[in-house]
């Protein structure tokens, strides 16, 4: 069957000389704002997403990657290198740039028992397979009574890049957990790339993985345990990256960093920051926030996505009906600006949340600053 798909979809020119000027420049954070160990070996994220797509092919036969120059290019961003050599071209096909097209097939090959792993060049594009996404991978389920499981992943860089505009640098996080029927898995460190992938092409139901451009580049310490065949993570957990008792900061992907950076400028000023990693957007792991904000009795929710209807407005109303009474402040959210991402540098720089806006949200929040209302 895939064989044949591959006949009809055939290789395509893609945008290879685009892709180039696409192509991420990280910055690197410091261990110490990432609280990790320096001892241990380290990986970069690409290489966390590569090895846990080969593993899984390797193990699993039904595996099979589909997109836009995962082939022949070995992917926009080198995530799928060397996988058409050695698993050939009927497990890693080429597609035309038709984002409905090759969505489709995809989950029509998940409803016939195959594990597709769905790549979109940016996830800006999976809007033109969305009704694939959701009216055909999301409800078949529970359309079906539990008869059809549709195990597919849709992965590919999410959110703000670097100097590519509007129509690049969504974040589509709250887009899809708003949907019954998706799991949304959001990677921060290479740990939680290698862990959560593997976890998603192994689960019976679709999965949006939402990656991050800047992060690919980026290495983080693993230990033997994560580098382990077996080794996945558990999807609906989020993890606590930084211990703290005076605020709970929640971020996932890049922003996670950027918490991370803040908790370090707060300890300076005497404010311990628990930052919180929520790994999985949807299922939210509401137990752990709640728990945190019931120690640290104030919450900063963090995203660069847009701020109403985000993933910070659900935490905080998550936190208002369950843990309220605990609160001694209000809730402060940080999100990205109420616009279409501007090209502009210095205008992108003031659309996106900064490392200083999470400092003066957490000092609002433990009375260390002045309102925004009094200083307005």
């Amino acid at each position: 069957m895939l064989g044949a798909a591959r006949r009809q979809l055939g290789s395509g020119h893609m945008l290879a000389q685009v892709l180039r000027r696409l192509r991420p420049t990280a910055a690197a954070s410091t261990e110490a704002a990432r609280g990790y160990s320096s001892a241990a070996k380290e990986i970069t994220v690409r290489d966390a997403l590569n090895s846990a797509l080969d593993e899984e092919m390797s193990a699993d036969p039904s595996v099979f990657l589909m997109g836009e120059e995962v082939g022949e290019y070995q992917g926009a961003y080198k995530i799928t290198k060397g996988l058409l050599d050695k698993y050939g071209p009927d497990r890693v096909l080429d597609t035309p740039i038709t984002e409905a097209g090759f969505t489709g097939i995809g989950v029509g090959a998940a409803y016939q028992g195959l594990r597709p792993v769905i790549e979109f060049m940016t996830f800006n594009f999976s809007m033109q397979a969305i009704d694939h996404i959701i009216n055909s991978a999301a409800k078949s389920n529970y359309m079906s009574a539990g008869q059809i499981n549709v195990p597919i992943v849709f992965r590919g860089p999410n959110g703000a890049a670097a100097g590519v505009g509007a129509q690049h640098s969504q974040c589509y996080a709250a887009w899809f957990a708003h949907v019954p029927g998706l799991k949304v898995l959001a990677p921060y460190s290479s740990e939680d790339a290698r862990g959560l992938l593997k976890a998603a092409i192994r689960d019976p139901d679709p999965v949006v993985f939402l990656e991050n451009e800047l992060l690919y580049g980026e290495s983080f310490p693993v230990s033997d345990e994560v580098l382990d065949s077996s080794f996945a993570l558990p999807i609906g957990k989020a993890k606590i990256e930084r211990e703290g008792k005076d605020v709970t900061i929640t971020a996932f992907s890049k922003m996670v960093g950027y918490a991370l950076q803040a908790a370090e400028i707060l300890s300076k000023e005497g404010i311990s920051a628990e930052v919180i990693n929520l790994r999985s957007i949807r299922p939210l792991d509401r137990a752990a926030i709640n728990a945190s904000v019931r120690k640290t009795n104030r919450l900063v929710t963090l995203e660069e996505g847009f701020p109403q209807h985000g993933v910070g407005a659900e935490i905080c109303m998550s936190v208002v009906e369950e843990s309220f009474e605990y609160l001694d402040a209000p809730i402060e959210r940080i999100a990205g600006a109420d616009v279409p991402m501007p090209y502009a540098a210095n205008l992108e720089r003031l659309a996106v949340p900064q490392i200083e806006d999470i400092v003066r949200a957490a000092r609002r929040a433990c009375y260390r600053a002045l309102p925004m209302a009094a200083t307005a």
